[in-house]
């Protein structure tokens, strides 16, 4: 009679078994597919400096492109854990996720507003990045939204 002992569940256990929502995931993904992207350019160009432009970097970076390949890196290692923790269901992730988009939506209005003299496809572009920041901020500020990530996490 071999009898298995079970350590009583704690929330916080509950919270890590916790799957994220698949809005969560998707985001985590946006944020993992830039940090790659910002790594890779940034390790490229400490390489070699003439192989690629600093304006791949401008759709994401808003002007920090200019400070070289190491904006690059730290950019692209500071967007890293923050999708690690939205996937964990961090709230402190969760928080600066929102602070991330809220930055980037301010940061994008003087190119719309530069593009909102004629109806290019830049205009549409950047209106377009900015309706897509506005759903992460919106989705992540959602009260059952946060609830989730405050099962366990702080």
């Amino acid at each position: 009679m071999n009898s298995i002992r079970r350590l009583p569940v704690t929330p916080v256990d509950e919270a890590l078994s916790e799957r994220p929502p698949a809005e969560v995931v998707a985001i985590a993904v946006i944020f993992f597919s830039v940090s790659a992207y910002l790594l890779v350019l940034g390790l490229v160009r400490l390489a070699d400096p003439e192989i690629v432009p600093l304006s791949l970097g401008a759709p994401l970076l808003h002007g920090l492109e200019l400070a070289g390949p190491y904006a690059f890196l730290l950019a692209g290692a500071f967007a890293a854990p923050i999708a690690y923790g939205l996937l964990r269901l961090n709230n402190l992730a969760r928080r600066a996720a929102i602070a991330i988009a809220v930055a980037g939506m301010v940061m994008l209005l003087p190119k719309v507003s530069a593009a909102a003299t004629d109806l290019s496809p830049r205009f549409f572009l950047a209106g377009s990045m900015i309706v897509i920041r506005m759903m992460i901020a919106w989705y992540l500020w959602q009260r059952s939204t946060a609830e989730k990530f405050r099962a366990g996490n702080v």
